[in-house]
């Protein structure tokens, strides 16, 4: 039976050790997800004609789902697939495990860039495929966004296929109907931003024009500085790694949050504020604009409805910046599918799989494993797709492929929202991949950044704050810049600037 030849999502470290002793991890579908055992079906012969290939993927669900759109994947790719599904907070032990055992399956997803460079030696020795130069010869791989494959190069070199996910979804969230009551258009500037903040406010429509919290990443602070210029955490000048907080754009950015907050434009404690107390700023009509990611809106004017019948939202992500161009920070966190050879024996069987990739972009299928089967998973709605209200359903068949998808946006349906305004912020989400600033050192090297990055980058975090907060003054925050380099800060530049000479010549 088909099903017999499916593998279970992992269970528990002793279990998975047990596994482990007696090859790869298979199962029978009994739809519980939690025990993997050997099934001799696994290793059956594929039907003439059929590529036979083993995926191992995270499951982002209670249950692997069952094979309804695997049967039909097969039928339209000319293929027989086992999947391998490990449950996401063991896939790490799962991913290291194989790679020691040399039990690789003919596609490997690698979740985020902290597992990609976990893997990295194994990449560098010679363990995976470099399929750059085949990508060319397939209509929808040679079509992938030059700057992600960018991205995750090891060495100059493309090793992977990346999953489409929306680089960035963050822009401004802004009350429309008092915009359009001051006779202001959608902010299309920072002037224009600070501009809306100072009528809201001098207009008595609002207490506190900007609701902020005490977050610099998905706050409004690192946003704005995309506007200022900021390079996303890294910059490359004159061939030198470069952190953000080394630019003039962050300085600028410091500088403007201060401004605002001493002018009374933004809520005045937002260091302190968490997500959920900027978001009720927002819902009881005290704050008119909200910077961080747009499909927040959908909630946000739901809930202000509640209190304020009248609210209504605009969102906006093109910001022109210094350069005279709109341009926003992008996330680092992307899963991407590695092609082991110790698995994939020849140049022959690498093209036969990459070739069932690129029909994963194809419409037909990529609408099938982001939405379902038309009548069974979702119905069209005004030409859009409106899933079915069973989530169990949907979880059970459709979603649980989600970690296995690599098309997200490409040749997709248009989604169907009851609110306009969720519409737009989803549309000017997949629009911002024009103009997403990625981070250079996604594909680089550096120990030291590794061991300690993370917390020296704290000296930084608390020097931006007290800058805005009117602590310490312009020569105090280089003081800081000055104490995370001496703490390992130099070593980093020096390592990430090292291994961007060697990635590009």
């Amino acid at each position: 039976m088909k099903n017999q030849k499916r593998a279970k999502a992992w269970g528990t470290v002793l279990l998975a050790s047990a596994i482990l002793a007696t090859g790869c991890a298979q199962s029978k579908d009994s739809g519980e997800g939690k025990e993997a055992v050997t099934s001799s079906n696994t290793d059956k012969p594929a039907q003439e004609g059929t590529t036979k290939i083993n995926i191992m993927t995270v499951l982002n669900t209670p249950e692997i789902p069952s094979d309804k759109l695997e049967k039909i994947l097969e039928e339209k790719t000319n293929t027989d697939l086992t999947f391998t599904f490990v449950p996401d907070g063991s896939y790490g032990e799962k991913l290291q495990a194989s790679l020691a055992t040399g039990s690789l399956p003919h596609m490997l997803y690698v979740g985020n860039n902290n597992s990609f460079t976990s893997i990295r030696a194994s990449i560098n020795g010679n363990l995976f495929w470099e399929i750059g130069p085949y990508l060319k010869d397939y209509p929808n791989l040679s079509k992938l966004n030059p700057d992600i494959m960018n991205n995750i190069k090891i060495n100059g070199k493309i090793y992977s296929l990346y999953q489409e996910t929306p680089l960035t979804r963050q822009g401004i969230i802004y009350r429309k109907d008092w915009a359009d009551k001051l006779g202001l258009s959608s902010p299309k500037s920072v002037d224009d931003i600070y501009n809306m903040l100072k009528k809201f406010k001098e207009s008595g429509l609002s207490t506190i024009p900007l609701a902020d919290r005490n977050d610099l990443v998905y706050g409004s602070f690192k946003t704005l500085s995309s506007y200022f210029g900021t390079p996303n955490n890294w910059g490359v000048i004159d061939g030198k790694l470069v952190p953000e907080f080394m630019t003039q754009g962050y300085v600028d950015t410091m500088k403007f949050v201060k401004k605002l907050r001493d002018e009374g434009l933004i809520n005045q404690d937002f260091p302190v504020t968490s997500k959920t107390d900027q978001q009720n700023l927002m819902y009881t009509g005290k704050s008119g604009m909200y910077i961080g990611s747009m499909p927040d809106v959908n909630s946000i004017e739901e809930k202000t409805q509640t209190n304020v019948k009248e609210a209504k939202f605009d969102v906006e992500n093109k910001i022109v910046g210094v350069n005279g161009k709109p341009g926003i920070w992008s996330a680092n966190s992307y899963g991407s599918l590695l092609f082991p050879k110790s698995t994939i024996k020849t140049e022959a069987e690498l093209k036969k799989i990459l070739a069932f990739c690129d029909k994963l972009f194809d419409p037909e299928i990529a609408n099938l494993f982001v939405y379902g089967i038309e009548g069974t998973h979702y119905t069209l709605k005004d030409g859009k797709v409106l899933p079915v209200t069973d989530t169990k359903l949907l979880e059970k068949e459709v979603t649980s492929y989600y970690g296995f998808t690599l098309n997200r946006t490409t040749n997709m349906k248009p989604k169907y929202f009851a609110r306009q305004v969720a519409e737009k912020a989803d549309q000017l989400t997949n629009e911002a991949i024009q103009f997403a600033i990625t981070d250079p050192t996604n594909p680089l090297d550096s120990k030291t950044n590794t061991e300690s990055g993370a917390r020296i980058r704290d000296i930084i975090k608390d020097a931006t704050f007290q800058f805005i907060l009117g602590k310490i003054d312009e020569k105090g925050f280089q003081d800081a810049v000055k104490k995370w380099q001496d703490q390992g800060g130099s070593k980093i530049i020096e390592e990430f600037t090292a291994s961007y000479k060697a990635s590009n010549g």
